[in-house]
């Protein structure tokens, strides 16, 4: 089972389709690559009656390329640095990591 999730995720996240290849450093560590779907866009959020546009930028990536993950860690995307604000990690493999640009 274990096997199908990975084959899975490395599927969802090839470079051949929507991944990319960013650059993650710990705070204090080294830097390592780590594929996964880059989005900057603006959101919807309200409560239904009243909305408004909020500018958000993720990476997205398998939970196990980004170990020992914490606020304030460094990735780079296509060339933009930016750091990791906070992150949620879903329970099945993946993560989602919340970014602001440097």
């Amino acid at each position: 089972m274990m096997s199908a999730i990975a084959d899975d995720l490395a599927t969802i996240l090839s470079t051949d389709d929507f991944g990319e290849v960013a650059t993650y450093t710990p705070s204090g560590g080294s830097a390592s690559s780590v594929t996964g779907i880059f989005d900057d866009e603006d959101i919807e959020v309200g409560d239904g009656e009243v909305s408004r546009l909020v500018h958000q930028t993720k990476f997205q990536c398998k939970s196990t390329d980004v170990t020992g993950i914490a606020e304030g860690d460094a990735l780079v995307v296509r060339t933009v640095a930016y750091t990791i604000e906070y992150f949620k990690d879903d329970g099945t493999g993946v993560i989602d990591l919340f970014l602001s640009k440097d």
